[in-house]
């Protein structure tokens, strides 16, 4: 049978056309299985009305709303491909993905109708030659996404493509400093939810609040869980812990997905005179180990705090660990998911022994198909059938895996992942730094934040405030610098790569500013 993820809309839809699907809280919209399956009709429809076809790249710049959902079923129907952007990306970030993906058409927000208007007006740089704007007072180059979807018939559309056919290309950043488009088909993406449903065991009553925004795998994948699932999914357009107490109490929400520093804001509001914690069952929680004594402060409120390890090259799950085993096992990521195989290797590709660190290779139905337009990146990534994480670390005698260090030396900033070459490669367009580099550095609020180790070109006095407004007028704001020192010399082994865990442990002692 040729799975195509659109069509699973219809299908759930013949099963229970009145189930109440999609609650949109910020609206207060609500959207039962007929309505969603319509509405995805209608603009699947006019996709196809203004010359989008099967194997087009569609990106989309939204925030989390109802139309976000609506596009990926409705480009899935069509056999199209989705491309999320990431909003917090600047309009260069933005222009290069748009132009590496051979994107055709976008669609796009209010909010970022500025930066869209930028980017068409950069003529031809982009393959992009539809523009679709959700709200707002529509460009004159945009087709307004309300007015197509209300003409057209909300009659299934033609279904195209579907099982290796690719579903979406979500864009990570590269240890090069340049983005990769790790790519997705309808069988991945379909692997990937039947593998969190036999882990995870969740069901029909199932509740779930997304705050995460949908432009991340680790909520774009729960989100199609929870709608093939017949689940009920809440989301929010960003996230805010007063509302999500809120939300949790009058939606009954069973469970929901944060990042460590947004249980932390959690925490830090719940009174429970004012809130209601018991419909929670669980909170899944990833990017960074919980804390033991969060774990304790949860389980206190009856919700368990779940833990995951995964990365958008395996659409999602990874491992997995609950509650009662995390606070055993502090810092421990959990085993394997249900089809996932964990193994950790040796620099020879030899399975290490328990308690010997090692890379992290993981095998499963959900890899990625690879990285788009990268054909040396995804050889050296999946070999014989394993994605090689690029991550360092060490199981026990029962399976259990801690992740000990990031071989990649990524760091993790409020969930989103941040590269070091990627920064660099901006600080080095100063005229003063003649050598930069950047580690992560402990942060109160987002758990890590950036940090350069700056040598000054010879006569030049380049100051921390110049090398931080330059990363924030090319990066992202979470990318951004926030800390910078001087030194004479970046310390380099023999080969010239720069030794990340010396500067580490030289700025052992230096924090992110509150």
């Amino acid at each position: 049978m040729n799975i195509n993820i659109g069509q699973t809309l219809t299908r759930r839809t013949r099963r229970m056309p009145n189930r109440e699907a999609l609650v949109e809280t910020d609206s207060g919209r609500r959207f039962t299985y007929t309505n969603l399956n319509e509405r995805t009709n209608r603009l699947a429809n006019g996709m196809t009305n203004i010359g989008i076809k099967a194997g087009d790249r569609v990106a989309i710049l939204l925030m989390n709303c109802s139309e976000f959902v609506e596009t990926f079923f409705a480009v899935g129907k069509l056999g199209a491909t989705l491309v999320p952007l990431n909003w917090r990306l600047t309009s260069d970030e933005l222009e290069f993905i748009l132009k590496d993906s051979g994107s055709t058409a976008l669609i796009f927000g209010p909010e970022f109708a500025k930066q869209v208007a930028e980017i068409q007006s950069r003529g031809d740089r982009t393959h992009l030659s539809r523009y679709i704007q959700l709200g707002g007072e529509t460009a004159g180059f945009a087709h307004d996404f309300t007015g197509l979807t209300a003409k057209h018939t909300h009659v299934e559309p033609t279904i195209s493509g579907g099982g290796d056919d690719l579903l979406f290309i979500m864009y990570t950043s590269g240890t090069t400093g340049l983005p990769k488009g790790v790519m997705h088909s309808h069988n991945t993406v379909f692997a990937a939810i039947t593998n969190m449903m036999a882990t995870n065991e969740t069901g029909i009553d199932e509740t779930t609040l997304l705050s995460l925004p949908l432009f991340h795998v680790g909520a774009l994948t729960p989100a199609f869980q929870s709608i093939y699932s017949a689940a009920r999914l809440v989301i929010t357009r960003s996230f805010d812990p007063v509302k999500s107490w809120e939300i949790i109490q009058t939606e009954k929400i069973t469970n929901t997905l944060l990042v460590p520093a947004m249980l932390q804001a959690m925490k830090a509001v719940f009174d429970p005179a004012k809130h209601d914690p018991s419909s929670m069952q669980s909170m899944v929680s990833g990017a960074a180990p919980v804390p033991v004594s969060m774990i304790e402060d949860f389980a206190r409120m009856g919700i368990s705090i779940n833990q995951v390890y995964g990365m958008t090259e395996t659409c999602g799950p990874g491992c997995l660990i609950l509650g009662e085993d995390a606070a055993a096992r502090p810092g421990s990521t959990g085993k394997g998911y249900f089809y996932t195989d964990i193994r950790i290797t040796d620099t020879n590709g030899n399975e290490c022994p328990p308690g010997v660190s090692g890379e992290v290779c993981i095998r499963s139905p959900n890899n990625m198909v690879g990285y788009w337009n990268r054909p040396e990146a995804t050889t050296e990534t999946i070999r014989d059938g394993w994605l090689h994480s690029g991550d360092v670390g060490v199981a026990d005698a029962e399976g259990f895996v801690t992740i000990v260090e990031r071989l990649k030396d990524m760091l993790i900033s409020g969930g989103e992942n941040v590269y070091p070459a990627e920064i660099e490669n901006v600080l080095f367009t100063h005229p003063d730094v003649a050598d930069v580099a950047v580690i992560g550095i402990p942060s109160a609020k987002w758990g890590e934040s950036a940090m350069a180790v700056v040598v000054r070109a010879q006569d030049t006095n380049v100051t921390e405030a110049d090398i931080i407004a330059l990363s924030k007028t090319k990066l992202a704001g979470f990318k951004c610098i926030r800390v910078v020192r001087f030194t004479d010399v970046i310390p380099r082994n023999a080969s010239g790569k720069i030794l990340k865990r010396a500067l580490r442990e030289r700025y052992a002692d230096v924090k992110a500013p509150e």
